[in-house]
């Protein structure tokens, strides 16, 4: 086979987006690269396959889960031969290569190592940080699957998802691409926009800059997507939950304050050489700054006075020691248990001890010392039973705002076939989450009567009123008679029994159940997303899954998402669950867990002002609703707003109106709770106040002072000294104690004022020395730094003009400075004064991509000096610069906020 079939066709007509894609496909291929981002739901896969078929080439397709690469096969069988038969020449094999191949990322790198795995028995972990251990492929075996797929004459590569692919694979993947040249279409819905300078050049040189970009906003302009809306339902641990929680807090407390009288490790760090002769040791102390600053930090609030070669060290005889809290705890151990465990030979016995104690109480894992959080305790958040009831309050809620009209998809991670009995009746207690225990949540309480199933890899569950028309189908479908058997304990339910020749048939017929309407309540795992499952009619979805991902996150709710055939009013809810953990000052893992998967939903905001960004500020939740009492007000809110459907359409329509475009931003955090404004305010007012009773104060004090004589006989006083001790010393204290609360009322003052204007001037610097430095290539008048400040002093900062690379550089860049300093190469120290008088010092970072070159990193301070004002740079890499790392570390005003800077999209 050299082509593929002349009849192949997409059955459905082509998106806009679509459309404008391959009308424009010469002009995108001439570098032999099709680089597309858009998000789930948008036809990403398709397209990709209508790619390939009109380059009309031998193709391998590439993933990064098996999931997916079911989900391209299934999508072309259906979608363009418009069978459910796999044809013989689609290979899921990359040693036996066909005209099709589809493998995933993890196949492809362990055969070209000669791994004897099979591709089936691993699955890649989406949201894992860690590289593999570095095994090149090797030559002989990578040039066996290189000359396979010359053989086949493979002349197009599709990657989807490209962004995440681990070091090593990349390294396989470019050099088959060097030894094909073929044509690389690379479809993705998450650019790795947040990684560095060389890791971008990476992803860039294997997908072609990027051709197209497509937002959720513009796709629900477009009626792609329909209005949808997040919403979180909250849960507090259950009774026996909670109590192993409160042990744990309770265990590590004690432990802590151990810790933090223990004389033994007192006498222990004292005698490291770190401590004793700090000066010879520079290298590691620069090296290991969180070490460092934990042995100071301890051993100051132990009562030990901080010598003068620790001073010099820091570069500051007066700097404040923060307090010895958990975190430097953490710290403080891993050095003496772990990373320093060697050079304390007088004291095994003593290791041993705390050790064994930090194993027993659960605060230590995998060398890791942790007194917040460990795996236990975030077990039980994530997979805490209460959220089956979660589920049940969920259910109830949309079955009673929507009828016979909901279609409900609850999606799970594990199946838990043992709650599944062949008894006559089923009292099993449901305390593991899991599509059958949800199965059963709502099988025994359905007030509703809702028509609920359960469709998964290997249990297939129908109402038994649904039989007939799931007859009809398989009759229509040219399926014999489907065998089910009753469920023993409850004769309104059928267990599908499929076969491996009918499975995707059946699953096909269950999906058009649901469709119809048979079926109202699906329960599954994320494995459907394996069979390439999509039901556009899916108007209701609850995650009650693990997974924080962004990808497989957002794959699941792209599920939901889509726009449905002549249902032009559909809108979606997506469901997220979590269980509180209110000894955690911020909620919890599961919490966590929920604002990084939100990173990457973007969506319509609740805020008074409205509009479309990511993140879960837009929800506008209590700010402590990890309590009991915010939680539950927040879930009563979160069905307010989810009742309200025809609002919702109404919500996006109107935030649509509000921009053009999604665009990327650096979001600074005003660092106080309190209004930004008010506080502002309230710090300008003072000011004033203060010194008009200061005033006051001194008109009185001179006109006594002056007419004192007059005044002598009226006040009954013999003598001068009687007089002032009676009226000019409480004058005295006023205008002292007014003088200094005005003073201190205009540091405040000075302190909040417009920091959006000082962001502009940064990053007007920043954009001018990238410019310079070669690292974006057009000229200044193409670009516009943007900033503003909301009501809560929160400012945000963009790049206006340029490529989706510049301004992700520029965003990057930006907010190395911001942040808080790590261990640069370069330090800018920033001197400000006002009237000569009032002064302010701040350390910044200078951004690697300028940094790791001397002209670059000057250039930007002189820039600096120019637009912004004055400033120092100091070299890290020397032993007098590197002293003001650990200064900078310690002092940086970006260090004393309680959130750090972060990248946010808002529709502008």
């Amino acid at each position: 086979m050299t082509e593929y079939p002349k009849d192949i066709q997409f059955k459905y007509p082509w998106r806009k987006y679509q459309e404008k894609v391959l009308r424009e496909l010469n002009h995108h291929l001439r570098d032999k690269h099709l680089h597309i981002i858009a998000p789930p739901g948008s036809g990403k896969t398709v397209l990709g396959i209508e790619v390939a078929i009109r380059l009309n080439k031998p193709t391998l397709i590439l993933g990064p889960t098996l999931a997916i690469r079911n989900q391209w096969i299934q999508r072309f069988c259906e979608l363009f031969l418009q069978t459910n038969v796999t044809p013989d020449w689609i290979s899921r094999d990359i040693r036996n290569p066909d005209f099709l191949t589809v493998v995933t990322y993890q196949g492809l790198h362990a055969a070209c190592n000669n791994w004897n795995l099979i591709e089936e028995e691993f699955e890649e972990e989406e949201d894992a940080d860690v590289e593999e251990t570095p095994s090149r492929s090797s030559r002989s075996e990578l040039s066996k699957i290189v000359g396979l797929l010359q053989s086949k004459n493979i002349g197009t590569i599709v990657v989807d998802e490209a962004h995440h692919l681990k070091k090593e694979w990349w390294h396989t993947l470019i050099q088959i691409k060097s030894e094909l040249d073929p044509v690389i279409v690379g479809l993705t819905a998450t650019p790795p926009y947040d990684v560095n300078y060389t890791q971008w050049h990476r992803y860039i040189s294997l997908n072609g800059p990027i051709d197209t970009e497509i937002s959720v906003p513009e796709l629900v302009i477009e009626e792609d997507l329909c209005p949808h809306q997040d919403y979180v339902h909250f849960t507090m641990p259950t009774k026996d939950e909670r109590r192993k929680i409160i042990n744990f807090r309770t265990n590590v407390g004690k432990l802590y304050r151990e810790v933090k009288a223990d004389d033994t490790l007192a006498i222990a760090v004292e005698q490291h050489p770190i401590w004793q002769n700090p000066l010879d040791h520079l290298d590691w102390i620069y090296d290991n700054l969180q070490y460092y600053s934990a042995i100071l930090i301890f051993l100051k609030s132990f009562g030990k006075e901080i010598p003068e070669s620790h001073q010099e060290v820091i570069n500051d005889k007066n700097a404040e020691i923060p307090a010895f809290d958990y975190r430097w705890a953490e710290e403080l151990l891993e050095f003496y248990l772990f990373r320093e465990e060697e050079a304390f030979p007088d004291f095994i016995e003593h290791q041993k001890r705390l050790l064994s104690r930090l194993k027993r109480y659960g605060a230590v894992e995998r060398n890791k010392v942790n007194f917040l959080y460990n795996r236990n305790l975030a077990g039980l958040l994530t997979s805490s039973i209460s959220k089956i009831n979660s589920i049940q309050e969920i259910v109830d809620f949309e079955r009673s705002h929507l009828g016979c009209d909901l279609r409900l998809v609850i999606l799970s991670d594990y199946i838990r076939k043992e709650y599944l009995i062949n008894e006559n009746e089923n009292s099993l207690d449901l305390n593991k989450m899991g599509v059958i225990p949800i199965f059963e949540k709502l099988r025994r309480s359905n007030r509703g009567k809702s028509k609920i199933g359960v469709l998964t890899g290997s249990i297939i569950i129908i109402p038994d009123n649904a039989y007939g028309a799931l007859q009809a189908k398989a009759f229509k479908n040219g399926l014999d008679e489907i065998n089910t058997v009753t469920l023993t304990y409850d004769n309104e339910y059928l267990i599908i029994n499929r076969t491996e020749q009918n499975k995707n048939q059946i699953v096909h017929l269950i999906t058009e159940l649901f469709e119809d309407g048979e079926i109202e309540i699906l329960v599954g795992t994320k494995s459907l997303l394996g069979e390439g499952w999509d039901a556009p009619c899916i108007n209701t979805l609850i995650l009650a899954t693990f997974v924080g991902s962004f990808v497989l996150s957002n794959q699941m709710r792209g599920r939901a998402i889509r726009t449905q055939n002549l249902n032009l009013d559909k809108t979606a809810n997506i469901w997220h669950l979590a269980c509180i953990d209110s000894s955690s000052p911020n909620g919890g893992t599961d919490f966590d867990l929920l604002k990084r998967r939100f990173r990457g939903f973007v969506g319509v905001s609740n805020k008074e002002k409205g509009g479309i960004e990511n993140g879960m500020d837009r929800l506008n939740l209590p700010e402590l609703v990890h309590l009991e009492k915010q939680a539950i007000q927040a879930n009563l809110e979160m069905f307010k707003q989810a009742g309200n459907r025809k609002n919702l359409k109404q919500r996006w329509d109107d935030a649509l109106k509000t921009g053009v475009t999604l665009v990327e931003e650096l979001k600074l955090p005003f660092p106080n709770k309190t209004n930004y404004q008010a506080v502002k305010t309230i710090h300008l007012n003072d000011t004033i106040t203060n010194f008009i009773y200061t005033l006051i104060a001194a008109i009185v004090t001179f006109f006594f002072e002056n007419f004192l004589g007059a005044f002598k006989d009226l006040f009954f006083v013999k003598t001068t000294w009687q007089f002032y001790t009676i009226l000019l010393v409480p004058l005295m204290i006023l205008i002292v104690t007014f003088g200094g609360k005005t003073l201190k009322a205009f540091r405040l003052y000075f302190k909040y004022r417009d920091i959006s204007k000082d962001l502009h001037k940064i990053g007007d610097v920043l954009l001018r020395s990238l410019i310079h430095a070669n690292v974006i290539k057009s000229s200044y008048s193409s670009y516009k730094v943007i900033t503003s400040v909301n009501e809560y002093g929160t400012v945000y900062c963009h790049l206006e003009g340029g490529t989706t690379y510049d301004k992700s550089t520029f965003i990057n860049a930006l907010q190395e400075i911001v942040s808080v300093v790590d261990n640069p190469r370069c330090i800018l120290i920033r001197k400000n004064k006002l009237m000569g008088y009032l002064s302010q010092k701040d350390y910044h970072a200078i951004p690697e991509v300028l940094g790791r070159n001397k002209k670059t990193a000057l250039f930007f301070k002189d820039t600096w000096e120019q637009y912004v004002g004055d400033c120092e740079l100091i070299f890290t890499r020397t032993v007098e610069g590197r002293k003001f790392v650990l200064t900078s570390r310690m002092k940086s005003l970006a260090s004393q906020f309680d959130e750090e800077a972060e990248h946010v999209n808002i529709w502008r």
